[in-house]
């Protein structure tokens, strides 16, 4: 039994969640936190802890909100498999992926102008093989945000679903989601929904919104019990102050910005951005000299009105004249364009600009041996062979910023752009190489991770990678007033910070690879949802019909400069023939031929070579240790005994046949050692190979 030193009772509440049962428990383990639960679905149970700071950060001009997702390999029963490092240390990026995945629903449903410090922590302590954890990770932050009585317009809750062509069902296990078309996590509060994400294998929109709308159905129990246990709790709301806007200075702003928002400012990027930050630089300027120095104590406070004020213009151009800041109607797409094939040694690249937004793609091409193990808490380690990676300086968005290792953000976009090609890359039989994809951002200016979908693309067909068709994607958003919905295409910057959604979609022309939507109000209905994807199909439409004109479709034949592969498969009994004692026949072979040879468990072996001398000549040494004999083929075999009724001949690896005394020749032969001798070379033809498999040979009549 747990004694509680704050002296209160262990609770707990169940219900049945999917079939089965969902139970929060409280006062059992964390006893200085803020707020703590334990969650347990199955055999998956899952720590959920908030902390909350003591009073408001008022000098601060964000949320200061933390969430992040632990992985604990000893909840899988396992130790990592890293050779060097058996603890856990800086976060995998699956582990990032689903921080991301949890805080995204949770961080808009805070007010504005909340500055208290919140962390929060989600650490998987046991997982049930059935099914991933991530969810119930989810479940688990937003219970233990209830639980703190801070301003959280919760509960939120989540499902990751799939659909096997006839239903959709939610916890499946890894290989589910593996083998069927789709694999998406939908979140959302009681009213609507707040977080979408899904790779597909080019699905239709219907499926999508059918998916979103029976998984916020389906959600409904898990966000009952946790009020069910605020309630049980007695939750107590905490005292809290907003840091907003001062509304003498920002009635004072706004006088001042009178007749200078509006048309004004609408012109093309980059000069829309130039426009703002040339009339913030005189506002602040007349502000300085009338204040003096006294400003710079309200500075951030005059600049933060100014900003205010600026999303509210970008919102009312679009909601009441249907202009965007930069004069576009709501559907219009910025001008386009690009080039492939403009870095002399890489083996595909690409540049892709949309309006001020730009990204370089480089693709690199290599044997399979050099796909990334991922090793993970998960039981099963697994390989990505086609890796997309991002990167986006401090000089894209004109800043001066340290270079470090890749943040959250950079990790997220790489990831959805890998999503979006993943539906149509060729399978490894087809076409056995590791991919690597790096986007270089060149400029920022809105919707970045799609520029690297389109720019990754590009690049892959003109290194010949085979793709099943060309994938393109659009970012899309959303100003939500009075219950109408205000959808715009390939969204800026500007358009990004004053609206209600982010929402990014990519696929090909026949259907959606990729999802990713974030909503900034507390719930949106799937009509609005439906309506946004439909717009986004158009979208990007006409990106897939410019990318098509620069190159239709993949290359006929590989970059010059990627390595020669070939590939071969063998009977997998075989494999420890090609491997050899400790790795003593492959390593011959490696070293006789200079080619670089993988091996699936399969029985899929590829051989990567600068020239297909050296790729050949592995292939016969592989084929020579694999063949398997064959009735009628004929073969230079070596005598390896003589009986008194024949000899034994050697015609494959491991491969002996007998050679009866009356097949050596049409005469009669009175002794075999007359006509063989032990270790002597003889063209032989398989006549038979009996039940038993014993192999009959023949000399009679073969050239």
């Amino acid at each position: 039994m747990i004694i509680n030193p704050r002296g209160k009772d262990v609770m707990s509440v169940s219900c049945d969640f999917l079939g089965k049962k969902l139970t929060f428990e409280v006062n059992r383990v964390g006893f200085r936190s803020t707020a703590s639960v334990l969650v347990t679905y199955g055999e998956t149970v899952v720590l959920g802890t908030a902390m909350v700071g003591k009073k408001e950060v008022a000098d601060l001009d964000y949320f200061p909100l933390s969430i992040d997702y632990e992985e604990k390999y000893y909840a899988a029963g396992k130790i990592s498999g890293s050779r060097f490092v058996k603890r856990e240390g800086r976060p995998s990026d699956e582990a990032v992926l689903i921080g991301r995945l949890i805080d995204r629903p949770i961080r808009p449903l805070f007010p504005k102008g909340y500055r208290r410090e919140v962390q929060v922590v989600s650490t998987v302590l046991s997982m049930d093989p059935e099914f991933r954890p991530d969810v119930i990770a989810m479940i688990a932050s937003s219970t233990a945000l209830m639980l703190t009585g801070i301003p959280f317009d919760g509960p939120v809750a989540g499902l990751r679903v799939t659909e096997d062509g006839k239903s959709f069902k939610a916890f499946a296990k890894r290989e589910e989601y593996d083998a069927n078309k789709l694999d998406i996590v939908v979140a959302g509060i009681e009213s609507g929904i707040t977080m979408v994400e899904a790779g597909a294998k080019e699905v239709s929109e219907k499926t999508i919104i059918d998916a979103i709308a029976w998984a916020h159905e389906a959600m409904q129990p898990a966000i009952e019990l946790q009020k069910k246990l605020v309630k049980k709790v007695g939750v107590k709301k905490l005292d809290y102050t907003l840091v907003l806007p001062d509304e003498e200075v920002l009635e004072e702003v706004k006088a001042w910005t009178d007749g200078k928002l509006g048309k004004a400012l609408r012109a093309p990027y980059p000069r829309h951005n130039e426009l703002v930050d040339e009339l913030r630089e005189e506002f602040h300027k007349e502000m300085e000299d009338k204040y003096e120095e006294a400003y710079e104590e309200k500075r951030a406070d005059f600049d933060e009105a100014f900003t205010k004020l600026i999303h509210n213009d970008v919102r009312e151009g679009i909601i009441k004249e249907g202009v965007r800041p930069d004069g576009r109607k709501l559907t219009e797409i910025r001008p386009l364009s690009s080039e492939v094939a403009f870095l002399p040694r890489t083996h595909g690249s690409s540049l892709f600009t949309r309006g001020v937004t730009q990204a370089m793609n480089i693709v690199t091409l290599a044997p399979l041996s050099y796909s990334q193990v991922v090793d993970t808490m998960e039981l099963t380690d697994y390989e990505r062979r086609y890796m997309h990676h991002y990167n986006a300086p401090g000089y894209t968005v004109g800043e001066v910023k340290r270079l470090g290792s890749p943040g959250r953000r950079e990790i997220g976009h790489g990831y959805l752009a890998e999503r979006a090609l993943t539906a149509v890359l060729p399978s490894i039989e087809d076409f056995p190489y590791a991919i690597r994809s790096v986007t270089e951002i060149m400029s920022q200016n809105g919707s970045t991770s799609m520029a690297a979908t389109c720019s990754s693309c590009l690049a892959l067909m003109d290194a010949g990678v085979p793709i099943k068709r060309p994938v393109s994607g659009i970012a899309m958003g959303l100003m939500y007033q009075d219950e109408k919905a205000y959808v715009l295409s390939d969204i800026a910057d500007a358009e990004d910070f004053a609206g209600d959604m982010d929402f990014k979609v990519t696929g090909t022309t026949e259907g959606i690879t990729a999802l990713q939507m974030d909503m900034k109000v507390h719930g949106l209905p799937v009509t609005v949802l439906k309506q946004a994807l439909a717009q986004a199909k158009i979208g990007r439409g006409e990106i897939l019909a410019h990318m098509v004109s620069i190159l239709s479709g993949p290359r006929d034949h590989i970059s010059p400069l990627a390595p020669r592969i070939e590939k071969i498969t063998i009977n997998p009994e075989k494999i420890g023939a090609v491997i050899g004692k400790g790795g003593e026949t492959i390593n011959k072979i490696i070293a006789d031929t200079g080619a670089e040879i993988d091996i699936q468990d399969s029985g899929l072996i590829t051989v990567a070579a600068s020239d297909t001398e050296k790729i050949n000549k592995a292939i016969k040494l592989i084929r020579d240790l694999t063949e398997e004999p064959e009735v009628g083929k004929v073969y230079d075999g070596t005598v390896v005994s003589i009986k008194d009724f024949g000899a034994f001949v050697n015609i494959l690896p491991g491969s002996d046949g007998m050679l009866h005394i009356s097949q050596l020749s049409d005469k009669r032969v009175e002794n075999v050692s007359d006509v063989l001798k032990v270790g002597q070379t003889v063209r032989v033809k398989l006549t038979s190979i009996d039940d038993k498999g014993r192999l009959g040979l023949t000399m009679k009549n073969v050239k």
